[in-house]
């Protein structure tokens, strides 16, 4: 049976300092390639998915050079859209001690930003897929990439394809005339089956107060009764979504991290283990990762939702250790992490 997955959004050229420098320090920046929808469908490809990837990019040799590396992944992008002047980027400066990471975008006037209503054409897309997975960064963008987004929806519910969604919070992105997050997020939830954000994004979408989450180690308890009654209450404004993910993640120094997750599916409440991170080497994606890896595991484990929700945060965890935007994590790995306390050489 054909599983294809669509992902939607933009990808970004992402310019980083090494060494912790700061942004005006140094006179070299290392170039990657990300942004969230494309972190989510490379992951997917990297644990053995079929994934088509569809956007904007300039046609140029930056905007083919994006195309190539998602290629490298085995990525369908037969439909994206060529047109635009340039690639939308962002820069990166990485945490040390007391002083927090740091995002500049640098997406005004992207290929993805000049999108207009009905240069994409969904029903080809949408023949063969069975998910749609799409977020509210895109949304944030302009009215147009809002249009676009919604015309997916329509069509992928029309059509009987199963979509999720990662509410995607970027406050900073919301800036066009008319521009209102908590109602486009809401309604954006309320379209899909499966909705991921963390503590924060879910309030913003819901405007309902999150549950703090304080880890200091490993052994934290999380509340379980706040979570099964917050859960309930999110299942009163969004009742078509069948699962309901938060990620949680306790910044305890600039590379030590706590990292959980708790999934409501069918009046039931999961909770897994807590990872405790020190090193953090990148934290860029590491929600993405969680996302890629839940899909991943509905796909394949359809029946087992502790071992989804199991499967998602190892996916997460691991992307911790890995330089970039996106999760390069197999899905052997990811399940030998499950389990493993790491450090050992494997060979």
């Amino acid at each position: 049976m054909n599983k294809k997955i669509v992902t939607f959004g933009e990808i970004l050229f992402r310019l980083s300092k090494e060494n912790h420098f700061r942004l005006p320090q140094g006179h070299v920046f290392n170039g990657d390639f990300g942004g969230s929808e494309a972190n989510v469908a490379v992951s997917l490809a990297v644990m053995g998915d079929q994934v088509e990837y569809v956007t904007r990019v300039p046609d140029n040799a930056i905007g083919h050079a994006s195309l190539m590396h998602l290629r490298e992944f085995g990525l369908d992008v037969k439909h994206v859209v060529l047109g635009g002047d340039r690639l939308g980027s962002y820069f990166f400066e990485s945490a040390a001690a007391m002083r927090n990471s740091m995002v500049v975008y640098d997406r005004e006037n992207s290929s993805f930003y000049t999108l207009k209503h009905g240069d994409i054409q969904w029903e080809p897309i949408f023949q063969d897929a069975v998910l749609f997975h799409c977020s509210g960064i895109t949304c944030a963008m302009s009215q147009d990439a809002l249009n676009t987004t919604f015309d997916a929806l329509e069509l992928a519910k029309s059509m009987g394809v199963e979509i999720t969604c990662d509410i995607n919070y970027r406050k900073n992105l919301w800036r066009y005339p008319g521009a209102d997050a908590p109602k486009t997020l809401h309604r954006l939830m309320e379209y899909s089956s499966f909705i991921f954000g963390d503590q924060n994004e879910w309030e913003v979408g819901s405007g309902l107060k999150h549950i703090p989450f304080k880890a200091e180690d490993a052994s934290y308890q999380i509340d379980k009764a706040a979570y099964l009654d917050y859960f309930h209450q999110l299942q009163h404004q969004f009742p078509h979504c069948k699962r309901m993910l938060i990620a949680l993640r306790n910044q305890i120094a600039s590379t030590h991290h706590t990292l959980t997750g708790v999934l409501f599916a069918e009046g039931k409440l999961y909770t897994t283990r807590i990872y405790d991170i020190n090193p953090v080497v990148d934290p860029m994606g590491c929600g993405d990762a969680f996302v890629a890896g839940f899909i991943h595991a509905r796909m394949k484990w359809p029946d087992d939702d502790q071992h989804c929700l199991d499967f998602a945060l190892s996916a997460s965890a691991l992307k911790n250790t890995i330089i970039g935007d996106q999760n390069l994590a197999s899905e052997a790995e990811i399940i030998a992490n499950m389990s493993a306390k790491g450090g050992r050489i494997d060979r």
